[in-house]
């Protein structure tokens, strides 16, 4: 008898102990949480594993700023240099062609696949449909990117790149595929897509618009330049959006003024930044 009640007195005080601890746990972890908001810190979003910092608690205006583009830099570099990658496999294999080389079985295998990742039919690979591929498989210029994810997201602080890691307002148009807008207009179905990461998201944007009939001219006024041999910039892209927005022309004018007054932050690899 004895012995029995020892072992209910021993099993009392151990569930006692580890309630208290996970009460501990849990007060740590918000005291934690606290912190790094009031740091400007990462903070966790639990619901897709993903880390985005809190801009909002950038007093700054200027650091803010800074931290948001320097935030998303890296995913742009690396969907550009893919990119790159994939466009220049594309023009030798054009140019294999003008010199009536037969490709490889791998060479038409990967041509297919970049292909089908921007969405070209393409029955048949020859000079032309090589042609009309590379217009849609070049890349989205650093600044654009990143101006468009800060109108987009209010420098980061909208619910949907919160929650979302949706920088660019990128709809989906399954039930229960993303967030529901709040101010959705009835009789509307779409929602506000959900990524796994920040890269994800870049990615889908980019080839958003190397893809969807809506940028077509984009395509188009990237395609002269190439043409010309000009660089393809932000500021002669950005007219190419004008299908983003139900805004239109008020749409781009808002970005290019974005450009111009942020150039200083958006200089590439921050050299030459003047002081603010």
């Amino acid at each position: 008898m004895k012995t029995g009640l020892i072992n209910k007195l021993i099993l009392s005080l151990a569930i006692v102990v580890l309630a208290l601890l996970a009460i501990k746990l849990i007060l740590i972890e918000q005291d934690s949480t606290q912190e790094q908001q009031r740091s400007g810190k990462l903070l966790k979003n639990k619901l897709i594993y993903s880390a985005i910092p809190d801009f909002e608690a950038i007093a700054d205006v200027g650091d803010k700023k800074q931290a948001f583009f320097d935030f998303l830099r890296p995913a742009i570099s690396h969907h550009n240099a893919i990119i790159t990658d994939e466009r220049k496999f594309l023009l030798q294999t054009r140019q294999h062609l003008i010199d009536e080389l037969t490709l490889s079985e791998a060479e038409e295998f990967r041509i297919l696949k970049i292909a089908s990742k921007y969405q070209y039919a393409m029955r048949r690979v020859n000079q032309d449909t090589l042609d009309n591929l590379l217009v849609r498989v070049d890349i989205i210029p650093e600044n654009l990117v990143l101006i468009q994810a800060a109108n987009e997201t209010g420098w980061g602080s909208s619910r949907f790149a919160k929650e979302g890691l949706n920088f660019f307002g990128q709809w989906c148009f399954k039930k229960g595929c993303g967030l529901v807008p709040q101010s959705r207009t009835t009789g509307m179905s779409h929602e506000v897509a959900v990524f796994k990461s920040v890269d994800e998201s870049v990615g889908s944007y980019m080839r958003n618009l190397n893809s969807n009939a809506a940028y077509s001219l984009l395509r188009a006024i990237r395609a002269d330049l190439r043409a010309e041999d000009q660089h393809v910039t932000a500021d002669k892209l950005v007219y190419g959006l004008m299908n983003y927005s139900e805004r239109q022309e008020a749409y781009i004018d808002e970005l290019l003024e974005m450009l111009r007054h942020n150039n200083q932050y958006l200089v590439e690899n921050n050299e030459q930044r003047p002081a603010v």
